[in-house]
């Protein structure tokens, strides 16, 4: 293993603490544990707690403070790659390493593990090595990895296209597989900019705030908040400074929609995190990126740098006196940081823990200060509504849900891949027009809307309006955008095992609910289905479930029981035929 430097790496980040993840996360980069002497060594720079080094290293999956060997092979295991066979392909690889999941092989040169989602999805099952993601994997496809991997050659992540369905009706999608996402001339050739260039010479902060807010554009990360309202309530507070985060902390399994645009049209988001600075009065600005997205993360770094070249990020923008700039700060593998107050936390160099509301991050965000936290669809909205207007934008979806929503539709569908819909598009149509049906023409089954976190449907639950109001009025919700089929064959035990394994491996641990909740029901649903399952189990399920949602501290805990408790309402007859039998 190569010895890192790490007082290089910490004077690098100036030794402050608050880049503690991002110093850990740089000698990842280059080994694939930490030391005791270099987390001694980290600590003493930054004049913390060894203590808290030990604490953010045993938080991140991408860290680890145990040696591991010179590769790390991640199998993913969320429900798509589930679908698509990873457990089958993680078996293969435990008999030809000859290693359990967790170990090293004996030449110290591949570990085994599993891990939550890539955001591969369209491409399942996928795997992660070092920094490295592949998709479509095959047993011929892992044999050709390791091979190269053993000979010393150490391959480029797959660039695999999406395919993007129902083309040439895209707001937000319409750059995306068409430009070159490095180039900002082409992206200036597109209309790039012109958004920018219009705030800065022609509009009052009041003004953009009033053209996002009368564009009703809600938050597309889930929570579907007021937009304008969120940055009102930042332009309002006097304190500064202020800041801008772009929420690019994705892990929904199944969700990949800010990894397209990411990956497909950086200076878009760049661009829009730009004028949300204009309107709220922030000269900072922070894009949280998951660190297992390393084409987002390579594409995001080039974009800030061209900005700043062309004079369009930084001091004195287009020679205005309005000065804004951008941090990229990557994630170290936590789902829970696509929480916004978890997310700020590790900004700040902490475990992503999340924080108890009120306040709110508008008026007391990062390091207290008031901050706007808009995810990477929501904020790809921004240029075409500055440059268009409110009344363009009101004329797409529907009166109150305007504008498009970009879905993810997955598993046992013909097309799969991403498609921008306008809100207030048919479930059913979504499927059988746009998805093409079931594979094989089988009957449809269930379908996960919005991921495991979101809404389970039957069959009969489809012809239903994809709108935020329409949805909530039927106790259903919206989510990330994830459409995820499930055919009439698939065993629903199997499938919420996997969601309930995903939530009990990304719980942060805070509350005794999530943490143990997520444990037990796990256990339970673990021993249904190799048939040890007892007539009481449904019952201790349920209520472990509902407790869970009543008692959890934040959003995670308390949408984590969502699959169990809708499937056990939905479809009891799967759960009482495996203990039956």
């Amino acid at each position: 293993m190569k010895v890192v430097n790490v007082n290089e790496i910490t004077k690098y980040y100036e030794n402050k603490p608050e880049n503690l993840i991002q110093i850990l996360r740089d000698i990842h980069q280059k080994q694939t544990y930490i030391s005791i002497e270099q987390l001694q060594e980290i600590a003493q720079d930054l004049k913390i707690p060894p203590t808290k080094v030990y604490s953010a290293i045993t938080f991140y999956t991408l860290l680890s403070p145990k040696p591991k060997g010179k590769y790390v092979l991640r199998i993913c295991s969320s429900t798509p790659c589930h679908m698509a066979g990873s457990q089958d392909l993680l078996d293969y690889l435990k008999q030809k390493l000859k290693i359990k999941d967790g170990e090293t092989t004996t030449d110290a040169l591949f570990t085994l593990e599993t891990t939550s989602c890539l955001g591969l999805c369209a491409f399942a099952p996928a795997m992660m090595v070092n920094n490295k993601i592949y998709g479509n994997l095959t047993k011929e496809k892992v044999d050709q990895i390791i091979s190269d991997y053993q000979k010393g050659k150490e391959k480029e992540s797959d660039c695999l296209k999406v395919n993007i369905l129902n083309r040439g009706k895209e707001v937000i999608l319409k750059n995306c597989g068409v430009i070159d996402p490095e180039s900002i001339e082409e992206y200036k050739t597109k209309g790039g900019y012109s958004a920018l260039s219009k705030v800065i010479t022609k509009m009052t902060s009041v003004k953009v705030i009033e053209e996002v807010k009368n564009s009703k554009l809600l938050g597309r990360g889930g929570a579907a908040f007021p937009t304008g309202l969120k940055w009102e309530f930042t332009f309002r507070t006097q304190e500064k400074p202020k800041y801008i985060i772009c929420n690019a902390d994705e892990g929904e399994p199944g969700t990949f929609k800010d990894r397209l645009l990411l990956e497909g049209d950086p200076f878009r988001i760049i661009e829009a995190m730009t004028i949300a600075g204009y309107a709220v009065g922030a000269e900072y600005g922070y894009i949280y990126i998951r660190g297992e997205y390393e084409i987002s993360i390579r594409r995001i770094k080039t974009a800030i740098n061209k900005a700043r070249e062309s004079n369009l990020l930084g001091k004195n923008i287009l020679g205005s006196n309005f000065s804004f700039d951008i941090k990229i700060r990557e994630g170290a593998g936590a789902y829970i940081c696509g929480d916004e107050t978890a997310l700020m936390e590790s900004i700040e160099g902490k475990r992503g823990i999340p924080r108890l509301k009120p306040p709110y991050p508008p008026t007391s965000g990062l390091c207290g200060k008031p901050t706007v936290i808009n995810n990477v669809e929501t904020l790809a909205n921004i240029p075409d509504i500055i440059l268009n207007g409110a009344n363009w934008y009101n004329k797409i979806g529907l009166a109150e849900s305007t504008g498009t929503k970009i879905f993810t539709i997955l598993g046992d569908i013909k097309n799969p891949g991403a498609a921008e819909i306008p809100l207030g598009a048919n479930l059913k149509e979504v499927i059988y027009e746009i998805g093409g049906g079931i594979v094989g023409g089988k009957k449809l089954k269930m379908v996960q809307l919005g991921g495991p976190s979101g809404s389970t449907l039957t069959a009969n639950m489809i012809d239903i309006a994809l709108d935020y109001k329409i949805l909530a009025q039927a106790g259903l919700t919206l989510g990330s955008g994830v459409v995820l089929v499930f055919n009439e064959d698939r065993r629903i035990v199997d499938a919420v095992r996997s969601m309930i394994h995903f939530f009990q491996h990304e719980s942060c641990g805070k509350c005794t609910p999530c943490r143990e909740g997520t444990k037990y029901i796990y256990e339970i649903l673990d021993k249904i289905t190799l048939g040890e399952g007892k007539v009481g189990d449904l019952n201790t399920l349920k209520l472990l479930g509902e407790n869970m949602k009543d008692t959890s501290f934040c959003p995670l805990g308390q949408s984590a029981p969502n699959s169990l408790l809708n499937t056990l309402k939905l479809f009891p007859e799967e759960y009482t035929k495996l203990i039956k039998n």
